[in-house]
């Protein structure tokens, strides 16, 4: 299937574990995005998988499109321009310490956009899924009118549509988001969303004081968004830093399923977990799995993310597929 995804890829610069960022002297460097890594995962599970952003007409951006080809993402729709790639600060934490973002993204050149810069494209043609997250919209008000105009053009393109909440308390408010979002879930078809985004972006829950099961907060959704045809999230149990306990659960057709839980211990790297996550989801949608397939499936990859360093999941489907049986750490001779 032919996928594309949209949004801003940055240079993450992180600290080893057991490091502060105040007295560190040197730091590990990566590319990533939410979007970019939902990209490489479904390059990896065998999709033609595309992604569209604006880099910086640098070493830098050139950094991206050689990275994002290395793992089999077309850069067809990568443009160049503008003065910066955005970055950000990662301080991993450990034990009961908790991991810290610091962002220097402001003035990026994918925030400076504020036209649809591929409108002389053919960005959705042939494209059977185009995938998107709130990332994007927090980054300025044209993005925010720029994120439902593409989603309308490849809805009339024929393309389904993906959408990560992803909620940045650093990037905009609750409010700011919740009347964003509301505006486009009207036109998405696969959703990532919680519990939080059910009651504080979706603003479907009145009482605040009141935990509501995942399975409520669905058919909640879903009532007010009859389009929405698959709704997915993972709840994590975070023990520490180190440890975390998970499990993945999928809505679709008034039916409820999940996988088993996992108890990651330890964890190298957990960020792009959640991407690892929403590629599997919509992998399983793409090969029209069972949802029971699809969520352990999503699950497994989300877990296995947690042992890679760096932003994006490096494991194929049969990796996957071979890690839900035996999960011993056990080498395979």
């Amino acid at each position: 299937m032919k996928v594309l995804t949209l949004g801003e890829m940055m240079l993450r610069l992180s600290t080893l574990a057991g490091q502060r960022l105040t007295r560190v002297s040197s730091l590990n460097g990566h590319y990533g995005g939410g979007e970019a890594n939902v990209a490489i995962s479904l390059a990896n599970f065998g999709h033609e998988a595309y992604f569209a952003s604006l880099v910086p007409d640098n070493l830098l951006g050139l950094g991206v499109k050689q990275y994002l080809e290395t793992y089999g993402v077309h850069t067809d729709y990568l443009q160049f321009g503008g003065e910066r790639l955005g970055t950000y600060y990662l301080e991993m934490g450990t034990a009961c310490r908790a991991s810290q973002v610091i962002y220097d993204r402001a003035y990026s050149s994918f925030s400076q956009v504020a036209t649809d810069i591929w409108s002389d494209t053919n960005l959705f043609e042939g494209i059977d899924l185009f995938h998107v997250s709130g990332i994007t919209p927090a980054l300025s008000k044209p993005w925010q009118v720029l994120t439902k105009l593409l989603i309308e053009k490849a809805k009339l393109a024929g393309c389904k549509i993906s959408l990560d909440i992803n909620y940045r308390g650093k990037l905009w408010t609750q409010a700011q988001a919740g009347k964003v979002i509301r505006g486009l879930m009207p036109l998405v078809d696969y959703c990532s969303a919680g519990e939080l985004d059910t009651r504080y972006i979706l603003e479907l829950l009145d009482d605040e004081t009141k935990s509501v099961d995942l399975e409520t907060c669905y058919r909640k959704i879903k009532q007010v968004y009859p389009n929405l045809s698959v709704l997915y999230s993972t709840q994590r149990q975070v023990q520490s830093s180190s440890e975390n306990i998970l499990q993945g659960f999928i809505y679709t057709d008034g039916q409820l399923a999940s996988s088993k839980q996992y108890v990651i211990r330890p964890i190298i790297d957990r960020v792009g977990s959640g991407d690892a996550f929403s590629a599997g989801v919509l992998h399983g949608i793409l090969k029209n799995w069972e949802p029971q397939q699809t969520i352990n499936f999503a699950s497994a990859a989300c877990v296995l993310k947690h042992t890679i360093e760096g932003d994006v999941n490096l494991f194929s489907e049969n990796e996957i597929q071979a890690f839900q049986t035996t999960t011993s750490g056990e080498i395979n001779r």
